[in-house]
């Protein structure tokens, strides 16, 4: 009976260490009943967080009984005042004025702490992983792109942005945001321009959080777990993880010859989430944080292994899933279309079709890419700069755009 009531609820949860352990009640049938540790309250959603058996879930307090409810009202704020690592549902990033074309010179100020850290997922492949040459952009940048180096021609480091990569789970980079160092090899990718603006537009701590590898479709091996006969040759996701602990299944590796629908989305969605939990270590002194929003540039390996007839609709399980997935229904998404396609290409137009949904209205976005990118996306564009910078900005601006609304 306990095991079946705990299922219905297992959703996204927030990430602290917990308080005492206390017998939970089913509001409508009293006889169901758990044990387990208070972890958050969000008044403002209405979600109660509990930790149980290791595991941490998030359902809605109507489901629990009235004195449970008060006992989350009055012990969740004291959890979050305790120093422990916070998650929020998002939404309370403030942007400042408008967006300018060149971006001023950082005045080096470190964030403001006493704010939750704006945090900011990056997904896709290959040239979301980043191959711009940070050489031959340094030797540009005071006349292109001057917020990048100072009077001496030196990089400038933002104390405001923290520029966090997984590559397969594993940390690759973790420092606070440069030009010279974008993904831990002397490359770099969006996140140089996104980071810089959404540094500037953000009076609050932000890190960029970055989780992906090369070669990856949406329709197979990053599959949303909620497709279901979306995936390439009508597929479904295949993978058991929890949504707020999402790891990659060896049982389903196991029963689909090594590989599964949806391993690349369940490994990418837990380096970040497992990052989050230890949150000071990437974003140091840091004790709460919002998942604000989510980049995506991807495509390149879509018409050989994924689907690009069901792109559009793949995109919307995506955004809802990382939206359950980070706790974060108010994030908002934005994506970039292949450099060399126009915007009537089939997989740039599905992007745009994602966008216009009425559920995505002031909520999802597309860079169209075409006009500042130089060469192909399947030759990473040349590792040419301006084309990784002219991406990052244009969608660090549609971001901007999207969370002042």
């Amino acid at each position: 009976m306990k095991s079946k009531f705990l299922a219905t609820f297992l959703a996204c949860g927030a990430f602290i260490a917990v308080a005492q352990a206390r017998t939970w009640t089913n509001a409508s049938d009293p006889s169901k009943t758990f044990e387990g540790e208070l972890v958050s309250y969000d008044e403002a959603a209405g979600n109660v967080t509990v930790k149980m058996k290791g595991r941490e879930m998030t359902f809605k307090q109507e489901l629990l009984s009235e004195a449970d409810i008060a006992y989350a009202k009055e012990n969740g704020p004291k959890l979050a005042a305790t120093g422990k690592v916070v998650a929020a549902a998002g939404g309370s990033a403030k942007v400042k004025g408008s967006i300018p074309d060149v971006l001023p010179d950082h005045d080096g100020k470190e964030a403001d702490m006493s704010k939750p850290v704006q945090v900011f997922v990056m997904m896709g492949q290959s040239n979301m992983l980043g191959f711009g040459n940070a050489g031959a952009l340094k030797g540009v940048a005071a006349a292109s792109y001057p917020y990048l180096v100072d009077d001496g021609g030196n990089w400038i480091v933002r104390k405001d942005v923290r520029n966090v990569f997984f590559c397969m789970a594993q940390q690759r980079y973790n420092d606070w945001l440069t030009a010279e160092n974008g993904n831990g090899s002397g490359k770099f990718g969006p996140e140089v321009g996104i980071g810089n603006y959404l540094g500037h537009a953000i009076d609050a701590p932000v890190m960029i959080l970055k989780s992906c590898v090369g070669n990856r479709a949406l329709g197979w091996d990053l599959l949303p777990p909620s497709a279901v006969g979306t995936g390439a040759k009508g597929g479904s996701y295949q993978g058991d993880s929890e949504s707020s602990n999402r790891k990659v299944s060896e049982a389903a590796k196991t029963a689909n010859g090594g590989w599964y629908a949806g391993l690349q989305y369940d490994q990418d969605v837990g380096a970040a989430q497992t990052a989050l939990k230890d949150l000071a270590t990437y974003y140091p002194n840091a004790t709460k944080f919002e998942v604000a929003g989510f980049f995506w540039w991807q495509g390149n390996a879509e018409p050989g292994k994924g689907s690009v007839e069901n792109y559009d609709k793949n995109l919307a399980f995506l955004f809802n899933d990382l939206k359950k997935d980070f706790n974060a229904p108010n994030a908002k998404f934005v994506c970039a279309t292949l450099g060399e396609h126009d915007k009537t290409a089939p997989l740039s137009q599905k992007m745009f079709d994602f966008a216009a949904l009425p559920e995505n209205k002031d909520k999802a976005a597309v860079f169209f890419s075409k006009p500042v990118a130089k060469g192909a996306s399947g030759g990473h564009y040349g590792g040419d700069h301006d084309t990784y910078m002219k991406v990052g900005e244009g969608m660090g601006k549609l971001m901007i755009e999207l969370l002042s609304k």
